[in-house]
């Protein structure tokens, strides 16, 4: 007979059962223990994670000092400065006209209102819409009246809780973090690129480089066409006569951080406002707002966004909402560069490379 081969030799564990559903245990407990202390900072990540965006996107703005002869030292000073001098005009000049304006609103849409009901056609549409008008204008005068719905206004929409020493002091770790970030943003990458293996190094630096351009294009890009859509929100209102068209103006320009959807909430919102000082401002209103969301479409996108990341809609609106309900509002937008940079990575790393097999 064949001899039978030798079995190779398999050390048994000297760990009992028992001593195994302990080791398992505490890997548990630590893993637990570890969410909720993430949990529980969620807060300061979320900081960290928003100053990280904003240097991705000021990274633009420095690259366009550059290009008109600044170095690249004095292209980080000049825009750190830049970020200095919208902090104090926030401070001593938009946290201001934001408070006399709420209280302006609150005496002025009780007013408004009760001139609305006065008009002929009051009466005649609210019939029509079985009392909907009516009720809807009686509910919109008492929110106005209600003090923590401004409470709520101030600290989710116009300035992330700007009034709030809360908001004041995130705002305040935000901006630190942002200008450290801006300044060391060159070592930093140098540095995580020296964690990828030298043979896989210059790749990984040319993917990285293009998606940390694109990334901040789409996010500076996103901020202009917000910030033309305020200034143009704001002097339309002026001009129809309609209250608190500042105020308003503010609220647009977070609003309309969020792609696809953002001008249509401010065009909504604006063209009810101003239907509450009276229909022929409401009219203008909508009117001049559908024009620009043309110009802004065909015109405005294509130039300021150029060659950025385009996200579809339905990831616009899955974002936003998970995002917003996270983090509120600050989360939406936030999200929603995210995905941009998912949508980009599959885009450039991970379609590529399927066309290769």
């Amino acid at each position: 007979m064949a001899p039978r081969p030798e079995q190779p030799f398999e050390p048994r564990s000297s760990r009992t059962p028992l001593q195994w559903g302990y080791l398992v245990s505490l890997g548990v407990i630590g893993a637990i223990a570890t969410g909720l202390a993430l949990y529980g900072l969620r807060s300061i990540l979320f900081m960290i994670f928003f100053a990280a965006f904003a240097t991705v996107g000021l990274d633009p703005l420095i690259r366009w000092f550059q290009r008109h002869h600044f170095s690249r030292a004095w292209a980080i000073v000049t825009v750190i400065l830049l970020i200095v001098g919208v902090a104090v005009a926030i401070v001593w000049v938009v946290l201001p006209l934001v408070v006399s304006q709420i209280s302006y609103l609150v005496q002025a849409i009780p007013k408004e209102i009760n001139t609305l009901r006065d008009q002929g056609w009051f009466d005649t549409a609210n019939e029509a819409s079985n009392g909907v008008l009516g009720n809807f204008v009686t509910w919109i005068a008492k929110e106005v009246k209600d003090p923590t719905v401004w409470a709520a206004i101030g600290s989710g929409v116009v300035g992330f809780g700007l009034g709030v020493l809360d908001a004041i002091t995130s705002g305040f770790f935000v901006l630190i973090l942002t200008i450290y970030f801006i300044a060391s943003y060159d070592s930093t990458k140098n540095a995580a690129y020296k964690l990828v293996s030298a043979s896989h190094r210059p790749t990984f630096i040319e993917y990285s480089e293009r998606i940390l351009r694109n990334f901040g294009k789409y996010l500076s890009g996103m901020v202009i066409l917000a910030f033309f859509n305020a200034v143009y929100s704001t002097i339309l209102l002026v001009v129809t006569g309609v209250p608190g068209a500042f105020l308003i103006g503010i609220a647009a320009f977070f609003i309309t951080l969020i792609p696809l959807i953002g001008t249509v909430l401010t065009t909504i919102a604006m063209t009810i406002i101003a239907l509450i000082h009276s229909p022929v401002s409401a009219l203008i209103v909508l009117i001049f707002m559908l024009i620009y969301m043309q110009v802004e479409a065909y015109i405005l996108t294509p130039k300021v966004m150029g060659k950025a990341v385009q996200i579809p809609g339905s990831v616009v609106l899955i974002s936003a909402l998970a995002g917003s309900t996270l983090f509120g509002l600050a989360g939406a937008l936030v999200a929603i560069p995210i995905s941009a940079g998912i949508i980009l990575i599959i885009k450039e790393l991970v379609m590529p490379r399927k066309e290769l097999r």
